[in-house]
C-alpha cells in the first residue's frame, strides 16, 4: 500500500512534526459533507415557487386588484432586484467572475424573470407592440444577453438563447405561428438551421477571442442540437429529391467538426452527441438502401442491422467513456 503523501513529506523533512500531528488528527475526524448543490437547488426552487405563487395570486384576484396594480407590482420586484444586483456586482472582465454572495445569482434570476413577465403581460393585455411580435420578443432577448454578459450569469445566458430562438421563429412566421399554428416546414427548417450555425459560431468566437470562454458550452450545447435536428429534418423533408444528399452530407460534415473540437477539448458529452446523431444519419441512409428494393429479405436484413448496430453502439460508448476517464 502506498504511504500517504504527508508522511512521505515528513520523512523527507519537508513538513514539521507539529504539522504532521495536525494533519493526522484532522484525518481521524469524519469527512465534511458538502451541501453546495442542495442549497443551490433550494434557492432555484425558491425563485420558481415565488414566481409561480405570484402568478396564481394574480390569476385568482385579477378582477379585484386590476391590471395596472399587477404591472406596478411586477415592475417594483424587477427594479428592486436589479438595483440590488447593480449595487453589489463586481467589476466586469472578459474572464469568469464569481458572484459577490450566495443570493446574488438568484436575485438576478428573479429580476430577469420578472422583466420577461412584465413585457409579456404588457403585450398580452395592452398590445403595446401591436402585431409586431418580433419586436415584443426582441427587447427581452437583448436585455437578457446584456445582463448575462454584464453580470456573468450562465442561467440568464440560457434564457437569452431561448429568447433568440423564439425571436427568430416569430420574426419569420408571426401570424402562422401564433394565430393559425400553421408551420411552413421549409421556412422553419432554414430558420433554425441558421440559428444553430449562429450558436456554434458564437461558441467558437467565445473561445477564439477569449471573451467569456465559459459561455462556450451553452452556445455549443444548443447549437449542436438545433443544427443536427435541422439538417436531419431537411434531409427527410427533401427525401425524394436530389438535394437530400446535401443535407445528409452537411450532417456528417458537422459531425466531423464537432468531433474534432470535442477531442481537442476532451469533451465526452459532445463526442456522445456526435456519435448518436451520426448513428441516426447513417441509419437513415441504410434504411433507404434496404427498402429500395422493397422485398422481405431486405426488411429482415434491416432488422438484423438495427440489432447489431445497437449492440455495437453500446460497446462503442462504453469504450469511449473508459478512454475519456483514462
Amino acid at each position: 500500500m502506498n504511504e500517504p503523501l504527508y508522511k512521505t513529506l515528513h520523512a523527507e523533512g519537508l513538513i514539521s512534526d507539529d504539522s504532521l500531528n495536525r494533519i493526522t488528527e484532522r484525518e481521524k475526524q469524519p469527512p465534511l459533507f458538502s451541501v453546495h448543490w442542495e442549497i443551490k437547488t433550494l434557492l432555484y426552487l425558491g425563485v420558481l415557487l415565488l414566481t409561480t405563487g405570484l402568478g396564481l395570486l394574480v390569476y385568482e384576484n385579477i378582477d379585484t386588484i386590476g391590471h395596472q396594480f399587477v404591472l406596478l407590482f411586477i415592475a417594483l420586484i424587477c427594479a428592486g432586484s436589479f438595483a440590488y444586483c447593480f449595487k453589489l456586482k463586481l467589476p466586469f472582465t472578459t474572464e469568469k467572475v464569481k458572484s459577490p454572495n450566495v443570493s446574488f445569482d438568484y436575485i438576478l434570476l428573479l429580476a430577469c424573470t420578472s422583466f420577461v413577465i412584465f413585457v409579456g403581460y404588457l403585450q398580452f393585455e395592452y398590445k403595446v407592440f401591436g402585431t409586431n411580435y418580433g419586436l415584443a420578443t426582441l427587447i427581452p432577448m437583448l436585455v437578457l444577453f446584456f445582463v448575462a454578459y454584464y453580470f456573468d450569469h450562465l442561467g440568464i445566458l440560457n434564457m437569452a438563447i431561448a429568447n433568440l430562438a423564439i425571436w427568430m421563429g416569430v420574426s419569420v412566421t408571426p401570424k402562422r405561428l401564433l394565430l393559425n399554428s400553421d408551420f411552413d416546414s421549409e421556412t422553419i427548417i432554414y430558420t433554425y438551421l441558421v440559428l444553430g450555425i449562429i450558436l456554434i459560431l458564437g461558441a467558437y468566437a467565445t473561445q477564439h477571442f477569449n471573451f467569456k470562454k465559459h459561455f462556450k458550452f451553452s452556445y455549443q450545447h444548443y447549437g449542436v442540437h438545433v443544427t443536427f435536428i435541422s439538417l436531419l429534418a431537411g434531409y427527410f423533408h427533401y427525401y425524394n429529391s436530389a438535394i437530400a444528399a446535401l443535407w445528409i452530407l452537411g450532417a456528417f460534415a458537422l459531425a466531423f467538426l464537432i468531433y474534432r473540437d470535442a477531442r481537442n477539448n476532451k469533451s465526452y458529452y459532445f463526442t456522445l452527441l456526435v456519435i448518436l446523431y451520426s448513428y441516426v444519419a447513417a441509419s437513415s441512409l441504410i434504411v433507404r438502401l434496404f427498402t429500395f428494393g422493397d422485398n422481405e429479405g431486405a426488411v429482415a436484413l434491416l432488422f438484423m442491422y438495427f440489432i447489431a448496430s445497437a449492440i455495437g453502439l453500446i460497446f462503442l460508448l462504453i469504450n469511449m467513456n473508459k478512454k475519456f476517464k483514462a
